[in-house]
C-alpha cells in the first residue's frame, strides 16, 4: 500500500516549558539531521510530501528556520532539489496583548489568571496551527512542509479533508495516528499507516508481526485528553461518542466508523506562552547515617530554619528554597501515601533567585549547613556525602507556562505565514 504523506507531529509540551521560554529543541541537532536525513530519503523514495508539525519540540519560528537549515544541509549532501514550505506560528507579545485587550482572547479551563503586562512578558508565544493552516501549505505543492507550532492531529487530518474524506474520520484518524504505533500491541515499533476514506479510517501496522486490536485504537483517545470521547481542535469538535472499532485483515488492523465531526461557530486557535521566571542552582547532599534518615524531615525543618536566622540579612532579594527528597517523596511530596524504610535519602536542595550569580550565591552559603549540621546543638557534628565537587550546580534559567489560552480568529491564515523557498541543488 503507498502512502499519499508523511506526516509527523514533531514536539510537545509533555518536558516542560524550558524549550517554549527559550526558543530550543530538546534534542540534539546531530540526533534530528540523522533521523531527518532518513525521512527525506523516504520522501524521495516514494515520491510523496514530508511534512511535519511542531518543528524542533516547541514550534517557534527559530526552530522553523533551524529545520529548514538542517534541510537545506541535507538537501545538498543528497543532491536533492526541493521545494519546501514553512509555517510560522510565533506571535507577538505585543500583538497578543492587543488581542487580549480586545477580548478575543479566552482562557482554557485550568488556565492561570493573566493580565496584559503576564502576555507582553513572555519571552514566546506560539499559536497552534489547524488543518487549515496545514492545509494552506500542501497547496503550495511543496515537497517538504516544515511548521511551527500545530496541533498533533491537524497534521495527519489536513490531507484527507482536502480530498474530501470523512471529516469525523479524518479527525479521529489523526488522533489516532497522532503517536504513530502507540496505537498497536508494539508502541516501540514506530510508524503506522492509515487509510482514510468517505465513511470513515482503518489502522495498518507497519511492523512485522505487530497487531492493532479495538481496544489498543480506542484507547488512544484517552491519551492526552480530558475526556475519551470529545476533541477540541481548531475550528470545532470531534465527537467519537457513537464510533465503532473492528478487526479486519485477520484481527491485525482496525477498522473505525461513526466519528462525528462538529464545526464551531467561531474560529479560534490555541495559545502557548512561556516567560522567564528566575534562575536556579542546585545542590545534593547524600545522608546515609541510621539516626538522620530517620529524622530527615525534623533535620530538613530545622536546618532550613537555621539558615534563615543566621544567613538572612546576608541575601538580598527574594528567594525559594525547596528541598526534595530522593527517596522518599521526592516525586509527591506531601501528596506521598507511602512511607517504607529507607538506608539512605538524596536531599536536592534547589534554589531559586532573580539572577544565577544570587542563586550560585545562596547555594554557597547553604553548603556548610547540608555538610555538616547537627540534629542537637550537644552532639558531634556529623558529616554528609556530596557527591560532585563543587556541590552547586546552576541550571540556568528557570521558565513557566503562562498561556493556555485561545484566540478568535476572523480568518484562519490571520495568526500565521507561509513561506515557500526552494533549496539544493
Amino acid at each position: 500500500m503507498q502512502p499519499d504523506i508523511i506526516a509527523i507531529d514533531g514536539g510537545s509540551t509533555d518536558s516542560g516549558p524550558h524549550y517554549l521560554g527559550t526558543g530550543t529543541c530538546k534534542y540534539s541537532r546531530a540526533s534530528v539531521k540523522r533521523e531527518w536525513r532518513l525521512l527525506m530519503q523516504a520522501r524521495a523514495r516514494l515520491g510523496v510530501p514530508l511534512l511535519i508539525g511542531t518543528a524542533g519540540t516547541c514550534g517557534t519560528d527559530s526552530m522553523v528556520q533551524w529545520l529548514l537549515d538542517i534541510t537545506r544541509e541535507i538537501a545538498a549532501e543528497e543532491g536533492q532539489s526541493l521545494r519546501v514550505a514553512t509555517l510560522e506560528c510565533s506571535q507577538s507579545p505585543a500583538r497578543v496583548a492587543q488581542a487580549f485587550d480586545a477580548g478575543t482572547i479566552t482562557p482554557l479551563a485550568g488556565a492561570m489568571p493573566v493580565n496584559r503586562e503576564d502576555i507582553t512578558g513572555c519571552s514566546n508565544i506560539v499559536a497552534l496551527a489547524g488543518a487549515e493552516q496545514i492545509n494552506a501549505a500542501l497547496q503550495t505543492g511543496a515537497e517538504i512542509i516544515i511548521a511551527g507550532r500545530s496541533t498533533d492531529t491537524a497534521v495527519i487530518a489536513a490531507l484527507p479533508l482536502a480530498r474530501g474524506c470523512h471529516p469525523g474520520g479524518a479527525w479521529h484518524g489523526a488522533k489516532i495516528g497522532e503517536c504513530g504505533a502507540l496505537a498497536t500491541n508494539n508502541p516501540a515499533t514506530g510508524a503506522i499507516l492509515i487509510e482514510f476514506d468517505t465513511e470513515g479510517f482503518t489502522v495498518h501496522p507497519t511492523g512485522e508481526g505487530v497487531r492493532a486490536t479495538p481496544l489498543t485504537v480506542s484507547a488512544h483517545m484517552l491519551y492526552e485528553n480530558a475526556d475519551p470521547f470529545i476533541l477540541h481542535e481548531p475550528g470545532g469538535h470531534l465527537d467519537v461518542t457513537a464510533a465503532t472499532y473492528t478487526a479486519v485483515e485477520d484481527d491485525s488492523s482496525v477498522r473505525v466508523t461513526g466519528s462525528v465531526w462538529h464545526p464551531s461557530e467561531r474560529y479560534t486557535v490555541k495559545l502557548e506562552g512561556a516567560r522567564l521566571a528566575g534562575y536556579q542552582t542546585i545542590s545534593l547532599v547524600l545522608v546515609r547515617d541510621r539516626r538522620y534518615v530517620e529524622a530527615i524531615d525534623q533535620w530538613i525543618s530545622q536546618l532550613r530554619e537555621a539558615f534563615v536566622q543566621r544567613e538572612g540579612s546576608n541575601i538580598a532579594g527574594d528567594y525559594g528554597l525547596e528541598f526534595r527528597l530522593i527517596g522518599s517523596n521526592a516525586t509527591l511530596g506531601a501528596l506521598e501515601t507511602r512511607r517504607q524504610e529507607a538506608h539512605e535519602i538524596g536531599v536536592l536542595v534547589v534554589i531559586t533567585a532573580a539572577d544565577q550569580q544570587a542563586a550560585n550565591d545562596i547555594a554557597k552559603l547553604l553548603n556548610p549547613y547540608l555538610l555538616h549540621y547537627a540534629l542537637t546543638p550537644n552532639e558531634p557534628m556529623p558529616t554528609f556525602a556530596f557527591p560532585f565537587s563543587p556541590p552547586e550546580m546552576d541550571r540556568g534559567g528557570l521558565h513557566e507556562f503562562v498561556l493556555n489560552h485561545v484566540m478568535t480568529l476572523e480568518r484562519p491564515m490571520d495568526a500565521f505565514a507561509l513561506n515557500v523557498v526552494e533549496v539544493g541543488t
